[in-house]
């Protein structure tokens, strides 16, 4: 059955204007270049109309991205080689500069993240690479921030995921972890024998000015001496010690 040239015409149409429907989801937003010329807004979400072949549409997705650092060879300070990856997190604000301005944000993200790691990082020593992660995090995001910011992309998060460290600096510090408890150990030492000879000497002083309290303290030592019945021992006593004794005998 031939169709006359004007139902033809109207099928034809319809056909474009049904391919011309693109339907986008809500986190994704479409850039549109007509002639070659950036529209001024992004469209989406919903149904988009896309007239080819004189528009083309990009779609820009919105959501957070995780984008996984890989080890990076880095010398610290100190000169220590470790190896170091981090993750970052970053969404697109601007879809239309995230396009224009840079080829692929993905990939420029990503490479900017592996240099500012290595340049960010090798200004640290080691020991502060390892214990003061929250102020590295916080540096390394507001660099990455200010420079992808011109390409609409907002940095929201920088984490270092793990330092690998060579196995000689492994046992170093192992050394040195068991030095630094070894030195507590005996400063806690040091300090109880100091503690307990000044009661001594606070006892020593009471003591000194009683005589009877020590005789009473020789009694008690001899009874705690006299509950071990499995042995046979000798307690020297001075004469000067009986001698209240000797003098209330008859």
């Amino acid at each position: 059955m031939m169709l006359a040239p004007g139902a033809l015409f109207m099928l034809v149409v319809l056909l474009y204007i049904v391919s011309s429907i693109k339907i986008l989801r809500e986190y994704e937003r479409g850039v549109i270049f007509r002639l070659g010329k950036l529209l001024p807004e992004p469209k989406g979400p919903g149904v988009v109309l896309v007239f080819a072949p004189i528009d083309r549409i990009v779609r820009v997705s919105l959501r957070t991205v995780v984008l996984d650092v890989p080890p990076q060879d880095i010398i610290t300070r100190d000169n220590v080689s470790v190896k170091v990856n981090a993750v970052v997190y970053f969404r697109v604000l601007h879809p239309d500069k995230a396009i224009v301005e840079v080829e692929d944000y993905l990939y420029a993200t990503g490479q900017l993240a592996q240099t500012t790691l290595r340049s960010t990082l090798g200004q640290f020593e080691l020991d502060q690479l390892l214990s003061e992660r929250d102020t590295i995090n916080q540096k390394l995001q507001h660099i990455i921030d200010e420079a992808t910011d011109a390409w609409g992309i907002k940095v929201s998060l920088v984490e270092v995921k793990q330092v690998d460290l060579p196995v000689e600096m492994q046992r170093a510090i192992m050394r040195q972890a068991e030095a630094e408890r070894e030195r507590r150990a005996k400063v806690i030492h040091a300090d109880g024998e100091f503690q307990a000879s000044a009661k001594l000497r606070d006892a020593a002083d009471v003591i000194s000015q009683n005589p009877t309290t020590l005789q009473l303290r020789f009694l008690q030592t001899l009874t705690e001496v006299a509950a071990e019945k499995n042995s046979t021992i000798v307690f020297p006593v001075p004469i000067d010690m009986l001698a209240a004794f000797l003098k209330r005998a008859p």
